[in-house]
């Protein structure tokens, strides 16, 4: 039996994927809208959707429009960017109660798509564009957003990691969009832009709750139309570069207490190849969980480092190495981590760990599809690599994962970037 039961559709300029499951009271709404990361448009990208859900034209106020959302039973909107390999993401998140639980008869589930249609194809304009004011207090609210990750020296430090390795490649730009770009923004340019996103993004619907499919076709036939799409711009799908360069070192010097040592690597993996699933067993057994070998070498063992874990970019293929140090620790670091690559190429670890590290993954794996939003991210993830590999699969394929595909993997990752952010007195 499987377990997920997804079924797929395309409707008026959407795709759209209809998951009926009993396990959840409510009714979630995804809408996905893709393109690839380019720098003339990522910063626009990262607007959009805050302006958009300011209000519909049915709702123009936005106080308007979120006691409309409160009239819903307390349904709840949320805005989400993200990068998914050289694509960006832009994710309306629509949360409301499923009237097959409630005395009242209100037909929510209708009233839900139509909201989000609403958000997507009726935003409030003012003379054809945007309503200025509305733009230039969400433009202070993104550069806030910018300014949060220079505040948060961990994510800070992930972010200069990957804006240094792929230097040359369209990854290194933030999802959140780049600061110097965000003030020559205008309601004309904003809106040419959405005109754009409309024509050419690939657009996706999710509808994950207690429903039936047929109601969901009826209600996306009725409230949503986009236009006939111009020739839909391709997702770029590409492993990062194999490259003869040697590996880089970045020392960067600001105001802090404790250091943030990065490393990042290229394993030539991923989601779309067939040693996926031993890469992350690879991760898993080096440094994604408490049991890996970066947590107990160098945190525990050493006492090097106040953090230490690993974590795999699968549609991009790269492995991100992160701790946290004491400034001086810096070579220390680096040799002890440098050791538990090599280990993992030598295959020194034990069955034992690996079936542990599967159990873990699997037990992540199945919480994760115990929420809607991780339901729906799993699938996405089908949509964007264009492959086919259903949860049920994905479990079995990494059962089968052998010790002989993980030293395989190992002997593919390749150092390219070693990133350090350490104390101005140190």
């Amino acid at each position: 039996m499987k377990l997920i039961d997804e079924r797929t559709f395309s409707l008026n300029g959407v795709k759209v994927h209809s998951i009926s499951t009993k396990k959840f009271k409510t009714n979630t709404l995804v809408l996905k809208v893709m393109a690839p990361l380019l720098e003339e448009d990522v910063t626009l990208r990262a607007l959009l959707p805050y302006v958009l859900q300011n209000g519909t034209k049915s709702h123009p106020q936005s106080s308007h429009f979120r006691g409309y959302l409160d009239e819903l039973y307390g349904a709840s909107l949320a805005i989400d960017l993200s990068k998914k390999g050289e694509s960006h993401i832009i994710t309306f998140r629509l949360e409301i109660a499923n009237e097959k639980f409630l005395k009242d008869s209100t037909p929510l589930l209708e009233k839900g798509i139509q909201l989000l249609s609403e958000v997507l194809l009726q935003p409030v304009t003012e003379n054809g564009v945007f309503v200025k004011t509305t733009l230039e207090k969400e433009k202070r609210a993104l550069k806030q957003r910018i300014q949060s990750v220079y505040d948060d020296k961990m994510r800070y430090a992930s972010q200069r990691l990957v804006e240094e390795m792929c230097a040359e490649e369209p990854y290194r730009l933030p999802a959140n969009g780049l600061k110097e770009q965000v003030d020559e923004i205008t309601p004309e340019s904003l809106y040419h832009y959405y005109e754009q996103m409309l024509a050419t993004n690939d657009i996706q619907l999710y509808v994950v709750g207690d429903i039936e499919e047929a109601q969901v076709e009826s209600f996306v036939k009725q409230h949503f139309t986009i236009k006939a799409q111009d020739e839909t711009v391709e997702t770029i799908h590409t492993k990062s570069p194999v490259s003869d360069k040697e590996p880089k070192e970045i020392v960067e010097r600001q105001d802090i207490k404790q250091g943030k040592l990065n490393i990042g690597y290229r394993t030539n993996v991923t989601f779309n190849d067939d040693l996926y699933y031993a890469l992350q067993v690879y991760n898993g057994i080096l440094g994604g969980f408490s049991h890996s070998k970066l947590f107990i070498n160098v945190r525990e063992k050493e006492s090097l480092a106040y953090y230490a874990a690993s974590r795999v970019e699968s549609h991009k293929g790269l492995l991100l190495v992160m701790s946290g140090i004491d400034f001086g620790n810096f070579d220390k670091a680096v040799s002890i981590i440098n050791k538990q690559i090599e280990a993992m190429k030598q295959g020194d670890y034990s069955e034992a760990e690996i079936a542990q590290t599967k159990a873990v993954i699997k037990n992540q794996i199945l919480e994760t599809v115990d929420t809607a939003r991780g339901l729906i991210e799993i699938h996405y993830n089908n949509e964007v690599a264009k492959v086919n590999k259903p949860v049920d699969d994905f479990l079995d394929g990494l059962e089968k994962v052998t010790k002989e595909e993980i030293q395989e993997v190992a002997k593919l990752v390749e150092l390219d970037t070693i990133y350090f952010l350490t104390g101005k007195e140190a």
